[in-house]
Parts: C-alpha cells; structure tokens; sequence
C-alpha cells in the first residue's frame, strides 16, 4: 500500500480530522509499546497535551509534521521537525515523536518516514537531524539502518518505572547538501 507524505507547516495547518488521527495514531502506538515519550497504558485525554502542543509549535513555526497517510487517508507514520532558537544551532534540528501505526509496521513505512524528513530538511538547507531514543527497545538499530550514527548515551536518564531507568541514546544524521544516502 503506498504512501502519501505531506508536510504541515505554519502555512498548512494540521485541520480536522488530522488532530484527532494524531491523538489516535499516538495512544495506539503508546499501548503497542512504542517510545514516545509515554509508558503503557495510556489513554487519549492523557496524549492530548502533548499533541496540543505540537499543533501549537506548527501554527508557531517552531515544528514541521511531516505525516504519511494510507490511500485511503488514514494517518499512517508521523516525525516532527523541532527547530532550534538558538543562534549557534539553527543549522540542525530535532527529529521527534517519530511513530507508525502498529498495523502498518513492517512494511518499510518507517524508513521511508525517516527518508521523506530528511528530504524536508534538506529543503530547508539544514545540515544535520539529531533525534534520541530509549535505550533497551533496539530503535538505534532502527535508526543506524537509516545513516544515523550514535554520538552519545546518558545512563538512567529514562525512568520508565520505579527500577526500570533506560539510556536516553543520541543520534546524528548529517545531511550533506545535493548529497543522498548511498541505495536511495
């Protein structure tokens, strides 16, 4: 089933039904055991921050929702891109709430999400994505597979239970200009 990517930006606000699908899409891969930034088991009123507050650095400028939709337009896969405010840092930014719906895994919908905010990136003349992830779940494999490499870990920065601390893992991407990932 092929995808069909889309960037909502200050200019291309997230309209309805896409806030409500994000809630979903969020809370369905929370409870699979997805690391998004909550532990199992979650319900929609507890994910809505959150999303209100993505929504709101959209309409702000600060991120850009690069979202990937089935044919018949459902949301499938979601990254968001955070810039940086700070001067000496506006030439990368972060790669967050990266996630895809549970049903769909499997199918190379997550790299080609990885591919299609590299690709906003590039357009944006950033030079580098840096994102992190929770230790113990195997995603930097995930995101080595996609050209990121490991630039650091901190020990028991995650608490994801009493007695249950993870690494908080930091990856880099660098986005050499006209350049592409060797196989794309």
């Amino acid at each position: 089933m092929p995808l069909t990517f889309t960037v909502f930006t200050r200019d291309t606000k997230p309209t309805h039904p896409l806030p409500d699908q994000l809630l979903t899409l969020w809370t369905d891969v929370t409870d699979a055991g997805g690391a998004v930034g909550f532990v199992p088991p979650v319900t929609p009123a507890d994910i809505r921050p959150r999303v209100e507050d993505h929504l709101t650095a959209i309409a702000d400028g600060r991120t850009r929702l690069v979202a990937a939709f089935t044919a018949d337009g459902r949301l499938a896969a979601t990254a968001f891109l955070a810039f940086n405010d700070h001067p000496l840092m506006r030439h990368w930014a972060w790669l967050y709430t990266v996630m895809v719906d549970p049903a769909l895994q499997g199918r190379g919908y997550g790299a080609a999400l990885l591919r299609a905010a590299e690709d906003e990136a590039r357009s944006l003349g950033l030079e580098a994505l840096r994102l992190t992830c929770r230790g113990g779940m195997g995603l930097e494999r995930f995101y080595a597979a996609a050209g990121y490499k490991e630039v650091g870990r901190v020990p028991d920065a995650i608490r994801v239970a009493p007695g249950d601390d993870r690494e908080d893992i930091m990856l880099l991407l660098p986005l050499p200009q006209g350049d592409r990932r060797v196989g794309d």
